[in-house]
C-alpha cells in the first residue's frame, strides 16, 4: 500500500516529531504542504498536549502525527544520581551553581491512559511511539478513532517484531539519524547500522509499509531512500532552520557551523544513546558516560549548567541534536522545503 494512502496525505514525506526544536507550528506548516508534520508529545504536559492540538485542528483539516516516548520509566537512584553530579561538579563550580538548588524529575513521560483520553478529543490520525510500543490497552483506546499506528525499528529484529505486534507501518532509523535512537528490544550499539543497509533489509522481512529515517536531507537522499523500496521518508534535522521550528540560537549557531560536521552517539543528556553535534560536555565525559542515570533521568542535573550556558551564548551543555548530513538545511519555509523533498519521490517513480 502507498504510505500516502495509508495516512491520507499527497506527498510521502513525514516531518520527524523534533522534542525541543518544534512546536504545531512546524507540524502545521508540513502538513499543510499536503506530508505529514508530526508533534513531540513526550516532553509535554497534558494540558500541553491539548493545547498544541488544539492549534493544529483550527489551522488545517489535514492529517498530522502526534509522537510519544513508550519507555518504562525506572525508579530514582541516589547512588546513582550522587555520582553523575559528582561527575558534573566541576562544571558547577566554573558556574557557581549550588547543588542543592538543583531539582530532581524526569521531564520525559511514557504514553500513558491521561495522554490516551486527551488524544480521544481530538483524534489525530496518525500516532507514533518510539522505543517499542505501550501496553495493548492503550493501543486499543488509540485504535478506537481509526489512528494508524507508527513506531521506529533500527534492526531487522525489531521491525519483525513492530509488525507481529500490529504495526501499520514502520520508521527504519539508521544510524546517521539525529536525536534518540528508537533501539528498543537490545542496548548493544553494535547492532545498529545505517539507514541503506537497514532499509533494504527491513522492506525484505516485513509486509507492511517502511518508512525510510536518517541521514536523509534532500530530493536525492529521498530518491535514494524510495528506489530502495521506502514507501515514505521521514526527516528531521533538515527542517531545524525552518523558520516555523523553535530551535535555540545556539543550536541553529551549531548546525550552521563546520562542528555540524561532527556527531555522535551520546547518553550524557537523557540517559539513552542520541545523536547530537559534539560539544564540550560531551568530549570532557566522553559522549558514552557509564555514570548517566538511566533514561530520562539525566537531564535534570544539567538543566541548570544548560541554563546558564546558554544566556552566554554558548551550546557546551546543550543536546545540539543533529544527524550526520545537515547539508540540506535550509533557512526556508517548511513548505517549501516539504515541497523540494517530494521532487525526490516523482523522480523514483
Amino acid at each position: 500500500m502507498r504510505i500516502q494512502d495509508l495516512l491520507g496525505i499527497e506527498l510521502p514525506i513525514i516531518q520527524a516529531p523534533m522534542a525541543g526544536v518544534q512546536g504545531s507550528a512546524l507540524a502545521i506548516a508540513v502538513s499543510g504542504a499536503g506530508a505529514l508534520g508530526s508533534l513531540p508529545f513526550g516532553m509535554l504536559s497534558v494540558e500541553a498536549m491539548r493545547k498544541e492540538m488544539a492549534a493544529i485542528k483550527a489551522q488545517t483539516k489535514r492529517p498530522f502525527n502526534v509522537n510519544f516516548f513508550c519507555h518504562t520509566q525506572p525508579e530514582p537512584n541516589s547512588e546513582h544520581e550522587a555520582a553523575w553530579r559528582v561527575a558534573l561538579s566541576p562544571y558547577y563550580e566554573e558556574y557557581g551553581i549550588d547543588l542543592s538548588t538543583i531539582a530532581g524529575g524526569s521531564g520525559r513521560l511514557p504514553f500513558s491512559a491521561e495522554a490516551a483520553d486527551v488524544l480521544a478529543e481530538f483524534e489525530p490520525a496518525v500516532v507514533s511511539f518510539h522505543y517499542g510500543l505501550p501496553e495493548q490497552d492503550l493501543l486499543d483506546q488509540v485504535r478506537k478513532w481509526g489512528a494508524k499506528i507508527l513506531s521506529t525499528a533500527t534492526t531487522v529484529d525489531e521491525a519483525r517484531w513492530l509488525e507481529a505486534h500490529g504495526v501499520d507501518a514502520i520508521i527504519a532509523q539508521g544510524i546517521e539519524a539525529g536525536g534518540h535512537r528508537g533501539i528498543f528490544l537490545s542496548e548493544d550499539l553494535n547492532t545498529q547500522v545505517g539507514t541503506f543497509a537497514l532499509l533494504p533489509q527491513i522492506v525484505q522481512a516485513v509486509n507492511i509499509p517502511v518508512i525510510a529515517a536518517g541521514g536523509i536531507a534532500d530530493a536525492n537522499g529521498v530518491a535514494a531512500a524510495m528506489s530502495l523500496g521506502a514507501a515514505g521518508v521521514q526527516v528531521g534535522t533538515a527542517y531545524m532552520l525552518c523558520p516555523e521550528a523553535t530551535t535555540s540560537a545556539v543550536h541553529r549557531v551549531a548546525i550552521k557551523s563546520d562542528a555540524a560536521i561532527f556527531t555522535a552517539l551520546t547518553n550524557v543528556f537523557s540517559g539513552r544513546p542520541a545523536r547530537g553535534i559534539m560539544n564540550r560536555l560531551m568530549k570532557g565525559l566522553g559522549p558514552i558516560s557509564p555514570v548517566a542515570p538511566a533514561f530520562p533521568l539525566a537531564a535534570a542535573a544539567l538543566a541548570p549548567l544548560r541554563a546558564e550556558a546558554e544566556r552566554l551564548g554558548t551550546g557546551d551543555f546543550s543536546p545540539l541534536w543533529a544527524g550526520q548530513n545537515v547539508s540540506g538545511c535550509k533557512e526556508i519555509s517548511a513548505a517549501d522545503l516539504t515541497l523540494e523533498l517530494a521532487k525526490g519521490a516523482n523522480e523514483a517513480h
